[in-house]
């Protein structure tokens, strides 16, 4: 949309006040609301925000920063009045002298996808989000009971969610996004929603609004919507699958119809760079405590790095269809990851497979979660880190993946990894009080 666009629509429509968003390091999405008489001079790019009041933005000596709304952001919140109504605008981040911020997610993203251009590839990205419906308390507060007691595809009246999960695909819709399809999952109270694949950048934006988007309406409906990878144990946890593909020239670069498989030369390299840095990236993908506790075996969720082109206990999976649907299925990312910063370290790591020309080792047909330490040990199948902090050390050792994040982004991710991590081994579990206190 053009300036006067989004001028012409708000008059139009009666908006009085503006969101203006972005995310900060870790993907949590912040706002500086504006009236509407404030608008065109948010659009030229003139609205100053205070950046070291973000969390790992910048220090207090560096903190005046400027926001540059994405006009093709431009989006009306359809839940609230007509007249009188709120619209967003995603913004990148800028310093004062006009020069991109570098420790802005978005700008780490429009990199990546800068040097896939210059090599010819525009990356598509679909992403399968999963996330849980919890009930709420009499105070309103969250807890940990499901809405239901439902499993995979599970309609009414056992999916009590459903009505919550339409309400959100309308809404959805509304906001401009395709959906694909809506279902339950495979836990008590967990939900999937898949929308149209895009390029990375649209969809990391949308990524974000979904986030937003979902528990906004969950709330309406006397729920709380949570995007925490592993709420509890012993059921599923929620992943972000991504599926991915590189164009050039309007075709599907990872398509040979003459290949093994049907996968082309890039389609293999890329595999090979997504392998190869998976055990350091994860720390982006996979960037809560929490996170680790869904990637282990049993789940469905992968901990192997390893691909297939027929089971879904790898990392890496190759759907079946092919000719323009050829596609790589990353199987590990979870949904409370910063979407910007996921996308941009796995685009960097299969750019590099095709740089490179990396072969990935032979695909893994057999269910790798069945296979004894010895047979993986034997096929070269390595396990991703256990933990946030061995995610972390194995990130500080990867130099594709720090130069992709930037010198600031890496030093305050790794900064909060590691607080996070130190706030986790330094708290006393029940689980430990239930084990240990009469044991000892």
């Amino acid at each position: 949309m053009a300036k006067e666009d989004i001028l012409k629509e708000v008059r139009e429509k009666g908006i009085k006040s503006i969101r203006l968003q972005f995310t900060d390091i870790l993907g949590i999405l912040k706002n500086v609301a504006i009236t509407t008489a404030q608008l065109e001079k948010a659009l030229e790019g003139e609205l100053m925000f205070d950046g070291s009041s973000i969390e790992g933005f910048a220090r207090i000596e560096e903190s005046d920063m400027y926001l540059r709304p994405d006009p093709n952001t431009f989006t009306v919140f359809p839940w609230r009045p007509i007249k009188g109504g709120v619209a967003r605008l995603i913004c990148d981040v800028f310093n004062p002298d006009g020069t991109p911020f570098e420790g802005d997610p978005r700008y780490a993203l429009k990199k990546v996808v800068a040097e896939a251009s210059s090599m010819g590839y525009t990356l598509n990205v679909g992403p399968e989000v999963e996330f849980f419906l919890f009930q709420v308390d009499g105070d309103g507060r969250p807890t940990t009971i499901t809405h239901d007691n439902a499993s995979y595809f599970y309609m009414t009246p056992v999916d009590l969610g459903e009505e919550a999960r339409r309400s959100m695909v309308l809404t959805l819709e509304q906001m401009g996004f395709e959906i694909e399809a809506s279902h339950h999952e495979t836990a008590p109270g967990q939900h999937e929603i898949d929308f149209k694949y895009s390029d990375a950048l649209d969809t990391a934006d949308k990524i974000v609004t979904f986030r937003f988007v979902v528990r906004t309406i969950a709330q309406q409906h006397g729920l709380h919507a949570t995007f925490m990878p592993k709420p509890i144990a012993g059921i599923n946890g929620s992943g972000m699958h991504t599926n991915q593909s590189l164009f050039m020239n309007g075709q599907n670069a990872f398509f040979d119809p003459n290949g093994e498989m049907g996968l082309s030369k890039e389609a293999y390299n890329y595999i090979a760079g997504l392998m190869k840095h998976a055990h350091s990236f994860v720390a982006i993908t996979n960037p809560t405590v929490n996170s680790y506790k869904r990637l282990i075996p049993g789940f469905e969720a992968p901990c192997y790095i390893a691909w297939s082109a027929r089971n879904r206990s790898p990392l890496i999976r190759i759907p079946s269809k092919r000719g323009s649907s050829t596609r790589i299925e990353a199987r590990f990312p979870d949904p409370s990851c910063n979407p910007y910063l996921a996308l941009a370290v796995q685009l960097k790591a299969g750019l590099a497979g095709i740089k490179e020309n990396l072969t990935p080792p032979s695909a893994v047909s057999q269910n790798i979660y069945k296979m004894s330490d010895e047979e993986r040990k034997a096929q070269g199948i390595q396990a991703l880190p256990a933990n946030l902090y061995d995610a972390l050390q194995e990130l500080s050792r990867d130099g594709l993946i720090k130069e992709t994040l930037g010198k600031h982004i890496y030093e305050r991710f790794m900064k909060e990894g590691i607080k996070e991590w130190d706030r986790y081994r330094s708290t006393v579990h029940p689980w430990e009080v239930s084990r240990y206190l009469e044991m000892y």
